[in-house]
């Protein structure tokens, strides 16, 4: 009875490390580890002890005996990997991994200063402050009064064993050692030096916050919208709580057809009912309910076989209930084609039965958005050259994020990330000499690659490299302590939250969820938990 990992796995890698007969791959340090669209275990070596389920913070192992419905196919997917090129990848040699470095007991303390308290964020904190051969004090600065960062605000609401990996960086925020302040914005209320003046490194962690362009014309008509908003507006980002979308047509077109836009397409025409035992913000639930969109067109711009989504988030959308998954055209499959190939070939000739579909369009690249006013369709180029009028009263572009600028930091606008090299902030993306006790982990230095459980892998290497540097002498010892450092922010920001405050939060918003049956009801402000937990006392 071996395990099996299905949909909702976050590639956080904690079953690798727990499993006694290393037969989850890839692993980190294995080929093919940071693109991977999940781990997969041997079912020839499994022997059965369940310790990858139980540490498992998202849920997602089970017994092979205990599959059902459509999770069945996982056996299918493991199989795949376990037959297929990609597990003769991970035979390749695997590079060395560098020792860690070793601090003398009774050293000084080191402080660190985490920027953002997203997944890159929290591993790196719990990195540092778990770590035995040095005594670490973090200090974490988010810029919202929530913490979470993507998976509060970009894990879709139907993902909820997804989302319960807050629950693990909660824990990370309690440890001792660790500081917290929320509602404290790094470049408004403090600069980066100033930070550095009473740490001996900061870490900047804030993910990416804007949507690629496509440079089509039209692209700036209203009812064209990057899909990062959209899914900020639906998850009760307070940035983006008053956004407006037009969800009056029956049909809306996604350009693009990774993992995001396959969100984005699912909630637009998902059953409101469902919603409602989600997470998904209020103000969005209300707006989806009342919208007449029945069909969304996910366009690809090459063929079936280079689909950017991957094998379970396609799998998820079969678990819709009164939506149908096609596929518009043929999907050509052979003897080495992919199981994501074949199960869009098994999509394109399923037969449709309800009123509500989402449409999987490939070889359509969107050469022109049509409309004067407002976005009306979208006008796509066949690989022939042939162009399709597609009638749309919404379009979502879902092609990729960046990172902005960090003040007080080098940007490489190429890439969209703070210049570095392994979490080291660089001078500039062509001088690679380190600025010294600066470094990046997460999106904002690699690129919007990977899942959430990547950036475990991401932080392990930047502290590292910090922690590297700190043994040789390399960081700057601050001048400035912590009781002044937090005299420093009270002083720009009197309002501004603690953990302890968080607890608050998190607690007022899971009880409201209870009582409305859902995991939890957002808040877009954080008063109304805080004067309830005020006035308890």
């Amino acid at each position: 009875m071996p395990y099996v990992v299905t949909q909702n796995c976050c590639n956080d890698a904690s079953c690798v490390s727990a499993c006694p007969v290393d037969c989850i791959h890839p692993a980190p340090g294995e080929p093919g580890y940071r693109t991977a669209e999940m781990l997969y275990i041997d079912p020839d070596v499994c022997i059965d002890c369940g310790a990858c389920a139980d540490v498992c913070p998202v849920g997602a192992i089970s017994p092979d005996d205990e599959l059902e419905g459509l999770d069945l196919r996982y056996l299918e997917v493991n199989a795949d990997f376990y037959a297929g090129p990609a597990r003769r990848e991970v035979d390749l040699p695997t590079p060395a991994v560098p020792a860690r470095p070793t601090v003398a007991p009774g050293a000084r303390t080191l402080r660190v200063a985490i920027v953002g308290s997203g997944p890159s964020a929290s591993y790196a904190a719990e990195e540092l402050l778990s770590r035995r051969d040095v005594d670490v004090e973090v200090t974490m600065i988010e810029r919202l009064p929530f913490v979470g960062g993507l998976v509060r605000y970009g894990v879709a609401p139907d993902h909820a064993k997804t989302k319960e990996m807050d629950r693990t960086f909660a824990r990370t925020l309690r440890r001792r050692g660790a500081t917290v302040y929320l509602d404290v914005e790094v470049g408004r209320d403090v600069s980066v030096d100033e930070i550095a003046e009473h740490h001996h490194a900061v870490i900047v962690a804030t993910g990416a916050d804007r949507d690629r362009t496509l440079g089509v014309p039209g692209e700036e008509l209203p009812g064209v919208h990057g899909a990062r908003e959209f899914v900020a507006w639906y998850n009760g980002h307070p940035d983006h709580a008053e956004a407006s979308f037009d969800l009056s047509h029956e049909r809306a077109v996604v350009v693009g057809n990774g993992n995001v836009a396959l969100d984005v397409a699912r909630m637009l025409v998902a059953d409101p009912e469902d919603l409602r035992r989600t997470d998904i913000a209020d103000h969005a639930l209300e707006a989806l309910a009342a919208g007449s969109v029945r069909e969304v067109v996910v366009l690809g711009r090459r063929g079936p076989d280079a689909a950017a989504c991957t094998v379970p988030e396609l799998l998820g959308l079969s678990k819709i209930d009164g939506v149908d998954v096609v596929v518009d055209g043929e999907v050509p499959i052979g003897p080495d084609s992919t199981y994501k190939t074949r199960l869009l070939a098994d999509l394109a000739v399923a037969t449709p039965r309800h009123d509500r579909r989402i449409v999987l369009r490939f070889d359509s690249a969107p050469c022109q958005f049509l409309g004067t006013d407002r976005v009306g369709g979208v006008r796509v180029a066949a690989p022939d050259s042939t162009t399709t009028d597609l009638d749309a009263g919404l379009v979502l572009r879902s092609i990729g994020y960046r990172g902005s600028p960090f003040p007080g930091l080098p940007f490489d606008d190429a890439s969209g990330t703070v210049a570095n090299v392994g979490g080291r902030v660089q001078h500039s993306e062509v001088d690679e000499v380190p600025l010294r006790g600066r470094y990046v982990a997460g999106w904002i230095k690699r690129g919007p690659s990977g899942v959430i459980g990547t950036n475990r892998v991401c932080a392990a290497e930047t502290v590292d490299a910090l922690l590297t540097d700190y043994d040789a002498g390399l960081l700057v010892e601050p001048t400035g302590s912590a009781d002044a450092f937090d005299v420093l922010v009270r002083d720009r920001r009197p309002g501004a939250l603690t953990a302890d405050d968080w607890t608050v939060i998190d607690r007022f918003e899971r009880s409201r969820g209870r009582e409305h049956g859902r995991p939890r009801v957002k808040l877009l402000d954080p008063t109304p938990a805080l004067h309830a937990a005020a006035s308890s006392h």
